[in-house]
């Protein structure tokens, strides 16, 4: 976490798309499923971006999600990363 700003909409939806689901104590179903980066990326993409979508709408209730999409930056590494349009600041 940054030392400052962790309490703006942008901040916290980006630390809650670097969470694995069953991490958090006490709420094991926040974060994004793991099982999905182990799929084809056909069939996890549209998936995975539900689950962003799903997760950023449940806990962050400052940010509207209008589209969300899944981006392989180094597929072979397994290193995707989610993108959105997204209205903060409620």
């Amino acid at each position: 976490m940054k030392s400052k700003g962790n309490s703006m909409p942008q901040q916290c939806t980006a630390n809650l798309l670097q969470i694995v689901r069953g991490e958090v104590p006490y709420d094991r179903v926040k974060g994004l499923n793991a099982a999905l980066l182990d799929q084809p990326s056909q069939e996890a993409g549209p998936q995975l971006a539900a689950d962003a979508a799903w997760l950023i709408e449940t806990y962050e209730p400052r940010v509207d999600v209008n589209e969300t999409e899944v981006q392989a930056q180094l597929a072979q590494a397994g290193l995707f990363a989610v993108c959105g349009k997204v209205d903060g600041g409620r």
